[in-house]
């Protein structure tokens, strides 16, 4: 049951993230719609982690090129959702408004992605692995 409950939290947590990233497109002082390309990163952030959980057979290893690798590549897709609302307030295209509504959502949708690998990553009975 605490699968569940983990489950809700974290479904809860992804639709308040979708909400800042929305308010920050569609209210009616932003209404610029640029910012939904972050939707991309987020989309892409955690299949380095795929590929690299795939690759690496050995999972006692404390670390691994692959798995650092894969970090690197993560951490990259995550400054660069970071990094494309601030350079488009920067350049004038979005409001400085939006710029923040969209950073409050990028937080919190990363914090439920890794909370997600953190809750359901462990490989036991109840793993995002055997879905």
């Amino acid at each position: 049951m605490a699968g569940v409950k983990a489950l809700v939290a974290l479904s809860f947590s992804g639709a308040i993230g979708l909400t800042f990233l929305m308010l920050g497109c569609a209210l009616e002082d932003y209404g610029v719609y640029w910012p939904l390309f972050v939707l991309i990163f987020h989309a892409i952030s955690p299949i380095p982690h795929f590929i690299a959980k795939r690759v690496t057979y050995d999972s006692d290893a404390t670390s691994s090129a692959c798995r650092e690798l894969a970090y690197f590549f993560t951490t990259g897709v995550v400054v660069s959702a970071f990094g494309l609302p601030v350079i488009l307030a920067r350049v004038a295209v979005i409001k400085w408004g939006a710029c923040g509504l969209v950073l409050a959502g990028n937080a919190v949708i990363f914090l439920t992605i890794q909370g997600f690998f953190l809750v359901f990553g462990r490989g036991d009975d109840f793993s995002w692995e055997q879905w």
